[in-house]
């Protein structure tokens, strides 16, 4: 009888070939300008921002950083929130953040993903808007210039500038939610590659009555810089739209040199990176190169600037990071004593942190080119991260302090990856890819049937496990041998509009659900004798599903789907309404049972709050203080939520529902019925589950690696359940990589059902972690308290970990981990390596000498 310290049988599989889409853009949202009547704008250190990383399938994932408002470091750093799935066939090469309506936040305030606007390109002649709260395009207009190639936005976050196939760079007006053609600057020979903007200019007419309110502050465009495929860069009037210089750069045997990216400095100072390798730096005024680095053996595809000015960096295919950093220099005069200092830029260090070519890089905080009498100047105790991302396909970030930073006072790793913090000497972090959308898996099991299934772009396909592995001890490893312990059973490719977005197979391997944005596909699985898997698609079930859901928007996609165990019901959550259908698939045509709002209600308990903190009185649950409520409680429209978390208990009695507004649902699948609405948490919970033991208390795991355990019949945290989540050890609050999934060990027919799942596995991509939760509080409450806390706090002193926390980290990286059976484990594994070798050769450079 299996139990806690039992040795289970692992499956280790690495024959599913789920492969990872590469990354093309990353980008940060600005900060707000500063009003045009304050000098020398000192500011503290901005809260952590969206990441939004494109990619090459069309997909955008958005990340939101996982540390608490009052501590600048964070183990986890970002994790992703939320994904907006791209048209198929698709992709991404340009990102660009707006604020929505820059006067209704304040100058220090960190824009949230709901007050941004974000725009892509893709390859093609169509700039997307896209719309967050729904991951679906907005709104889209054509360039009029053929390809986009590049995407800025200029500083006051009024007018996007694009790079066109023809030669031309588009202005297209953003103000006031408008999407409008604006201007068109002056055409040039050959592609503009890259585009950015020069430092805006105060407006000077301001009147002394405007001097009263801010929000009449109006900064003016000045001019922008371009890169081209003529050996060139050029320098356009951005408000006459007349071109004014053009600066040449170096050739090699009359070939033409491509100026891949370009930035610019409050100074007027512009930066550039092309395709010979080579930084260079250009004076603004006089259109002539002050310095120039032969940094790369290849091309540089793209540069950032760090957040006071004084330092860059430069990517490219060669895969090194470069910093460069503006120093002062000292000239002594012949004929005079006098010792004059001049600021130079130096070439400071350079790290290689990726495996392949590198294609953006960005920086926390933002740069915003602004004159020297408004430049910002942020807090220096906390470093800079910058995150940087390619065809290797996982973000990299990485501490960035200069060290002149360091020599003053100490400065904060926001990563805790080290003790230092300058570019030079801190350790980079690689933030792991997901399996599947927003954070969710895209592989899933049948127990009874012994399936998997994975999800990839337009792409489903499945494989049978044959026989169970010997059993083995978790601290061996086991031996492999060469044959085959799987077969692919079916590979569907399946005629989609945006890329899939969920997926899931019944238990008994009958049903399989797959939808992408717009559509649900629901396929009945039959097994001949040979045992080949053949689908049957129910052709009417859109249809079904259609009667009991809004006509606009038009869409029967969904974008969570769980069947219960014993395979007769389909719950799923609809992608663009946020309903939850619970759907009878018994019998021979599948029937809507009932149709939950619940994830778009205003006026529930966990409407727009966080709880920070839970406090206890007579073993009930208060609220804390410090929340923050809907301040459009008046408003009638629906509040929607993605509902991309949903677990069913193991006697098929509870499910449970969670969206990205932090708001968990439980209801009741006997009645039909809603039961309750969890408390809110300050983080969306990460993953769900239902003890197998006992099916009323549910887990929510959180990406700070903190988990909660709720009971949902008597609806409350159990007092044993609330000193476990107080006190977890650091040893498991501490690992750098946030936990994916928490799964319990499904009993062994026949046996008592307290006889397993006295433990959770908790999982993310380098780690598996088991933790007990006791023979007595699983059971009963009737266990000593004093006795339980002064354990807890000997556990927690222990840096060792403890017997309930059992830590194994030799699976790397992780895709997937679930039971398929009593004591049968099934660890999902894509290496990099594997990964890798779909790709072409990365560049490589042999030096002579070198062995």
């Amino acid at each position: 009888m299996p139990d806690a310290t039992s040795p289970v049988s692992v499956h280790r599989c690495r024959f599913i070939d789920l492969d990872p889409s590469a990354i093309t853009a990353i980008a940060f949202p600005p900060l707000r300008l500063p009003s045009i009547k304050r000098q020398k704008h000192f500011s503290k250190y901005p809260e952590f921002g969206t990441l939004a990383v494109g990619r090459a399938n069309g997909s955008i994932d958005l990340y939101e950083w996982t540390g608490s408002k009052n501590d600048p470091q964070s183990k986890q750093a970002w994790v992703i929130r939320k994904t907006l799935p791209g048209l198929y066939p698709s992709k991404v090469d340009s990102l660009a953040f707006i604020i929505r309506e820059p006067h209704a936040i304040k100058e220090d305030q960190v824009p949230s993903s709901f007050d941004l606007r974000l725009f892509s390109s893709g390859g093609g002649s169509e700039l997307l808007e896209w719309e967050i709260e729904s991951s679906t395009i907005r709104r889209t207009i054509n360039s009029q210039g053929g390809t986009i190639w590049s995407v800025a936005a200029n500083p006051a976050g009024t007018m996007l500038a694009l790079g066109c196939e023809d030669g031309t760079i588009r202005l297209i007006s953003v103000a006031d939610d408008t999407l409008t053609h604006s201007k068109r600057l002056d055409r040039v020979k050959g592609r503009i590659l890259s585009v950015a903007w020069g430092p805006p200019i105060p407006k000077e007419n301001a009147s002394e009555d405007e001097d009263e309110n801010d929000d009449d502050d109006e900064w003016i465009d000045s001019w922008l810089v371009g890169g081209c495929t003529d050996s060139s860069l050029r320098k356009w009037d951005a408000s006459t739209g007349r071109m004014l210089h053009k600066m040449g750069t170096d050739k090699i045997r009359g070939e033409r040199t491509l100026v891949w990216t370009v930035a610019t400095l409050g100074d007027g100072t512009i930066i550039s990176g092309d395709s010979l390798g080579m930084v260079k730096f250009w004076d603004s005024r006089t259109c002539t190169q002050l310095q120039s680095f032969s940094s790369h053996g290849a091309d540089v595809l793209c540069l950032t600037v760090g957040p006071d000015g004084l330092a860059a960096y430069s990517s490219g295919v060669d895969q090194k990071l470069v910093q460069y950093s503006r120093v002062k220099t000292s000239q002594g005069s012949e004929n005079s004593s006098e010792v004059r200092s001049k600021m130079r830029w130096m070439q400071t260090s350079s790290r290689r942190m990726h495996a392949h070519d590198v294609r953006s890089v960005a920086i926390w905080p933002p740069y915003t080119p602004l004159p020297s009498s408004h430049k910002r100047h942020f807090s220096s105790d906390i470093a800079p991260v910058i995150a940087s991302g390619g065809l290797d396909m996982s973000v990299v970030v990485t501490p960035a302090a200069l060290p002149s930073s360091t020599l003053l006072s100490k400065v904060i790793n926001p990563l805790a990856t080290s003790m230092h913090a300058n570019f030079d000497d801190s350790y980079h972090r690689r933030l792991a890819y997901s399996s599947g959308p927003s954070s969710t898996s895209a592989i899933h099991i049948a127990r009874q049937a012994r399936l998997v299934s994975c999800m990839q772009e337009s792409r489903l396909s499945i494989w049978r496990v044959l026989k169970r592995p010997s059993l083995w001890d978790e601290d061996e490893v086991p031996e492999e041998t060469d044959s085959a312990d799987w077969e692919k059973c079916i590979e569907m490719e399946l005629d989609v509009h945006t890329n899939l977005v969920a997926s899931a197979i019944s238990d008994d391997g009958k049903w399989l659900a797959v939808s992408d944005l717009y559509e649900t596909k629901l396929f009945r699985l039959t097994t001949d004798a040979e045992g080949r898997i053949k689908p049957r698609r129910i052709r009417d079930f859109a249809s079904i599903i259609s009667l009991h859901l809004p006509q606009k928007p038009a869409s029967t996609g969904g974008l969570s789907f769980a069947f219960t165990p014993d395979s007769t019901k389909l719950v799923m959550s609809t992608a663009l309404t946020s309903y939850i259908l619970v759907i009878d698939i018994s019998e021979e045509k599948p029937r809507v049972l009932r149709k939950f709002d619940h994830h778009r209600q205003r006026n529930n308990l966990s409407t727009d709050r966080v709880t920070k903190d839970l406090k206890t009185v007579n073993d009930d649950v208060e609220m804390g203080s410090d929340v923050e409520e809907d301040s459009s409680d008046d408003d009638d429209s629906p509040l929607l939520g993605s509902v991309t978390r949903m677990a069913v208990s193991a006697d098929g009695q509870w499910l449970a529902t969670s969206d990205d507004r932090s708001r968990t649902h439980i209801f009741n699948l006997d009645s039909i019925q809603h039961h309750c609405v969890l408390p809110s948490f300050l983080h969306p919970a990460q993953s769900i589950a239902f003890s197998s033991s006992n099916p009323n208390f549910i887990v929510l795991a959180f990406p700070n690696n903190t988990f909660q355990i709720y009971d949902v019949e008597t609806r409350q945290f159990p007092s044993w359940a609330r000193e476990l989540c107080d006190n977890l050890p650091k040893k498991f609050t501490h690992l750098h990589d946030p936990i994916i999934g928490v799964i319990f060990e499904p009993p062994v027919p026949g046996a008592p059902s307290q006889s397993s799942g006295r433990f959770a596995v908790f999982w993310g991509s380098t780690w598996m972690c088991k933790i007990n939760f006791d023979d007595g509080p699983m059971k009963s409450d009737d266990f000593s308290r004093k006795r339980r806390r002064e354990n807890y706090k000997l556990q927690r002193n222990n840096h060792e970990g403890l017997e309930q926390l059992k830590l194994i980290t030799q699976y790397r990286p992780i895709l997937f981990v679930d039971y398929l059976g009593p004591g049968e484990l099934i660890v999902v594994e894509r290496p990099l390596v594997d990964v890798l070798a779909t790709l072409p050769p990365a560049y490589f450079r042999h030096k002579y000498g070198a062995s």
